[in-house]
């Protein structure tokens, strides 16, 4: 009898207010999703940087006929100093941060810059002659291609070494940025939502005000009386929560995957299981959100 008083309670209060309770579902929904999108944000990143880095190499690329730098006299690098450069790298002090080496000559970076920049205006000067010689170092880990550059960089004959994975930093970043940007308007809008819950929770006080001062008369307790408005927002809170659940799904199974992954089928792409990880937590995170308003919301402001 309890159970089924206090739910007609939730009804009654619902759809009294059912513009309000709309309000609070919908911007529980943006701002959840913003808080699944920058998880799932989060996931990507990590995914991207575990196989981006395990791939990523350091290239030493050796002087050309017209480099003039310390290393390089305006002369092309020597085959005994190319040689020089592999018995460092295969040294006992360097080979164990070493995973594999392979040369590219001229020939072979030509093709590479073709395949890369065929068509634009660099393409049309470029040449075979033009290209410079290097050593494409795989590091045992991501971390050891420092130890591989300051091993290499200053013996004679190599103009630079580069590390693939200082081009890949920008790129993380910004999307770090883009993250962190979700969770800023996530947490604005959770805010909103919060204040939503209060204004539902003093709206149907106030439309209820008699019945509650029949209550108090009859002896019912403060917990009684106050659990239908805590369920009231923990409901609206809870129906925003799953509609944002279900547009993450969505988006990682019709987007993602039916769309984006199949384009770039080289780099790993966040699946439906990660989404179904997304999904509780945001479940709980409405449900939390709104459970907290309603109880500061009773017992801070409407006194009861």
């Amino acid at each position: 009898m309890r159970l089924q008083l206090i739910s007609q309670e939730v009804w009654n209060g619902l759809r009294r207010n059912l513009s309000v309770v709309v309000s609070v579902i919908l911007v529980t929904f943006i701002s959840l999703s913003f808080v699944g999108a920058a998880i799932l944000l989060q996931m990507q990143i990590t995914q991207m940087k575990g196989f981006w880095y395990d791939r990523a190499q350091v290239g030493i690329y050796f002087c050309g006929p017209v480099d003039a730098t310390e290393t390089c006299t305006q002369t092309a690098a020597t085959a005994e100093q190319v040689q020089a450069v592999r018995d460092v790298l295969e040294s006992g002090a360097i080979a164990p941060y070493v995973s594999n080496v392979e040369f590219e000559d001229r020939e072979l970076a030509y093709q590479h810059f073709m395949e890369q920049f065929g068509g634009t205006a660099s393409a049309e000067f470029a040449s075979p002659e033009t290209m410079n010689e290097a050593l494409w170092v795989r590091p045992a880990s991501p971390a050891d291609a420092d130890l591989i550059g300051e091993a290499t960089s200053a013996l004679p004959g190599v103009l630079e070494v580069r590390d693939q994975q200082a081009l890949l930093e920008p790129i993380f970043q910004v999307l770090n940025t883009a993250s962190l940007a979700s969770i800023g308007v996530a947490v604005l809008m959770l805010v909103a939502a919060v204040l939503l819950i209060s204004t539902t929770i003093r709206l149907s006080a106030f439309s209820r005000k008699r019945e509650l001062g029949i209550m108090r008369l009859v002896g019912a307790s403060n917990r009684f009386i106050q659990t239908p408005f805590i369920i009231e927002g923990v409901v609206a809170a809870l129906l925003g929560a799953v509609l944002a659940a279900g547009s993450v799904i969505a988006i990682v199974h019709f987007f993602l995957q039916g769309y984006v992954a199949p384009m770039l089928q080289t780099i790993a792409i966040v699946t439906i299981d990660d989404a179904l990880v997304v999904a509780p937590v945001l479940l709980g995170i409405g449900v939390l959100f709104a459970g907290v308003a309603a109880a500061v919301a009773i017992r801070r402001y409407l006194k009861i």
